[in-house]
């Protein structure tokens, strides 16, 4: 019954907004708006629940059997959260998934939001048919990373956590597209931290394709060609829907 399945519904839960659409699985493409409300003050679990039964409520999608796939900015292992990336540390070790399910009363499948994003990319964007490594990241209120390895993803990688030496600052703190609104950043001034940024990764990894996603990926022509690095960096070629429609890719999983 699953092969007869063509649409998922996706729900991708950041640390700003959670956004939800209805994707078409063949093509990948959305094929209703794209619903966003913005993340509860705090990020604490009754509360993002109820933000995500109010975008599907207006989606109109309360039929259980169309399946549903949420992604979340966290460590997933197994349903449970094991960390908690710019939402409320009360999602550390939190039987997430089961509690999205008791509260929707229906059955999801939940992942961590790089990774689902990545999936998108793997299946239907810039990721499709790469051989060897490809490294996709999320440039928004924090980075999140996905590793792509011929076909496959490794979950939960945290190359937004990695750290810089002699400063106390990880990363995304330093080089998150909020870090560059906080600051009031240039476009040039902002490209200078992520060529650290991305230099240091393809030094540790050695990948065979960067993808930048995210919604500042709608302006990768702003600083993407300021970058100079040996591997290819290219913006994802669903950008900021890559979390809803990877979603939705891994909700008949």
């Amino acid at each position: 019954m699953a092969a007869e399945v063509t649409r998922a519904v996706g729900v991708d839960i950041g640390g700003t907004g959670i956004k939800a659409g209805i994707v078409d699985l063949e093509a990948g493409r959305l094929i209703s708006d794209r619903v966003k409300v913005a993340t509860p003050s705090g990020a604490e679990p009754p509360d993002v629940l109820a933000a995500v039964t109010e975008v599907l409520t207006v989606l109109g999608v309360d039929d259980p059997d169309v399946p549903l796939g949420v992604a979340f900015p966290a460590i997933v292992k197994r349903g449970r959260t094991l960390s908690a990336a710019n939402v409320s540390d009360k999602w550390i070790g939190f039987e997430a998934e089961k509690f999205f399910e008791d509260g929707l009363g229906r059955d999801i499948h939940f992942a961590n939001d790089a990774d689902v994003a990545g999936v998108a990319e793997l299946r239907y964007g810039a990721a499709k048919g790469q051989p060897g490594l490809t490294i996709l990241t999320t440039l928004g209120t924090g980075i999140g990373s996905a590793l792509l390895y011929e076909g496959a993803l490794v979950p939960n990688s945290e190359l937004g956590h990695v750290q810089r030496a002699k400063h106390e600052r990880d990363a995304e703190a330093y080089a998150a597209y909020s870090a560059m609104e906080r600051e009031q950043l240039s476009w040039s001034d902002w490209a200078k931290r992520l060529q650290w940024y991305y230099s240091h990764i393809e030094f540790l990894f050695s990948p065979d394709l960067f993808i930048v996603g995210g919604g500042v990926s709608k302006h990768a022509d702003q600083f993407l060609p300021l970058l100079n690095l040996k591997t290819p960096i290219v913006p994802a070629v669903h950008r900021n829907n890559a979390g809803i429609i990877g979603a939705a890719a891994l909700a008949l999983a």
